[in-house]
């Protein structure tokens, strides 16, 4: 490895880095694989609960947050959820299909791993593991890596190391670091997909911790449809952490506790029923220990005969729309992505490759595109991946 000299140079060994490998080793290229971790693909290890979700059958751009919303088009155009999965079948991967379009493997997150070792191998990748990069440099059309103290040169360099996001793997923002020595911008990058934390005046929740309930979560214009979970800082689970990617600092979040039910439900119920206590009423409906630290704060207690229908009304409305103005998010430790990164601004959508910096290309999550919940990262990462292989 030490002085020689590549078509191009990978840098991140996980989902787009493997992937932008394959393909460009297919097209016969001499691909160089770097990765400072031992072993490749450890945030696929440990996703979907170690059975990774790597991709969903619902993809489109409108489910990525970018600063331009536009950019992540045309590489999930020409790399589809389709064209991963027959991957994953002609390696006979059995898969299985949760909610949501959310396609997980059958067996075990390591089978994708071993998959995407299989196709590098298979095409000549040379993959360099545990070997961190120290230094970086270009000149006269070479891109110059320095592995350990030994340089490699190529005319292309691919930054895929991801966010920062998750750092106890390794994960950091070198991606973000090499890119502005060439010039790249970055946009701020934040925790996404994150657990968002509450303060004092809602520490009534805290003792929910556990309890999970299926609600609505809006914040703007943005909502979802999933569990919450309640923990000990504050609020977890799918719609939350789908809420997190969009939701910005000094804001509220708004949750309906029960969207299948309308405002004037409860004092309906009291013209069905009305000696049942509301207690009993609200907790048919959530569970037992949300419903009662919901009533307390609405101070509603007794028979329904015995609650005047405004009060009631005006309580389902605010069952409907209850605001909480969480003080931050659990960070980078416990998010599963990170949002921002290198600016689409300076990319090429179609080939992943720097405007003003010719060979410089970046991928997957180091780019200014944030996936939803529930595989869709994944499939920005083949997706992007697979652009870069094509290109270099």
């Amino acid at each position: 490895m030490a002085g020689q000299t590549y078509d191009a140079i990978i840098l991140g060994a996980g989902a787009a880095g493997m992937m932008c490998a394959a393909i460009a080793g297919a097209r016969g290229r001499r691909i160089l694989l770097v990765d400072h971790a031992d072993e490749p693909g450890k945030k696929i290890l440990i996703s979907g609960g170690g059975r990774c979700n790597f991709t969903n059958i619902y993809t489109a751009a409108d489910r990525f947050l970018s600063a331009n919303p536009h950019f992540a088009k045309s590489a999930l155009g020409r790399y589809s959820p389709e064209d991963f999965i027959a991957l994953v079948e002609r390696h006979g991967i059995a898969w299985h299909e949760k909610t949501l379009g959310q396609l997980f493997c059958d067996g075990s997150a390591a089978q994708i791993v071993a998959m995407l070792e299989k196709e590098c191998a298979s095409v000549g990748v040379t993959m360099a593991l545990g070997r961190p990069v120290t230094n970086v440099a270009h000149g006269d059309g070479q891109y110059r890596v320095t592995i350990t103290g030994q340089d490699c040169h190529a005319p292309a360099l691919v930054l895929a190391t991801g966010g920062p996001s998750i750092p106890k793997i390794g994960a950091s923002g070198f991606a973000y670091d090499v890119a502005r020595q060439f010039g790249l911008s970055i946009v701020q990058p934040r925790p996404a997909l994150v657990p968002l934390t509450l303060g004092p005046d809602d520490a009534l929740f805290a003792s929910l911790s556990g309890v999970s309930a299926d609600v609505e979560v809006r914040w703007g214009k943005t909502r979802f449809r999933e569990a919450a979970l309640f923990t000990h800082r504050g609020l977890s689970g799918p719609a939350m952490l789908q809420i997190s990617s969009y939701w910005q600092h000094r804001t509220s979040i708004s949750v309906n506790f029960l969207p299948d039910r309308d405002g004037g439900w409860l004092a309906d119920e009291k013209q069905e029923r009305p000696r049942a206590s509301v207690r009993r009423t609200l907790a048919q409906a959530l569970p037992e220990r949300l419903a009662d630290a919901l009533l307390e704060r609405l101070a509603l207690q007794g028979d329904l005969a015995n609650l005047a229908d405004k009060a009631l009304r005006q309580a389902g409305a605010r069952l409907g729309d209850w605001a909480f103005m969480p003080d931050g998010t659990e960070g980078y430790a416990k998010a599963e992505v990170t949002a921002g990164g290198i600016s689409t601004a300076d990319l090429s959508s179609r080939t992943m490759e720097a405007t003003r910096m010719p060979g410089l290309y970046a991928i997957g999550e180091a780019v200014d595109v944030t996936g939803w919940l529930g595989g869709y990262n994944f499939q920005w990462a083949w997706a992007s991946g697979w652009a870069a292989g094509q290109a270099i």
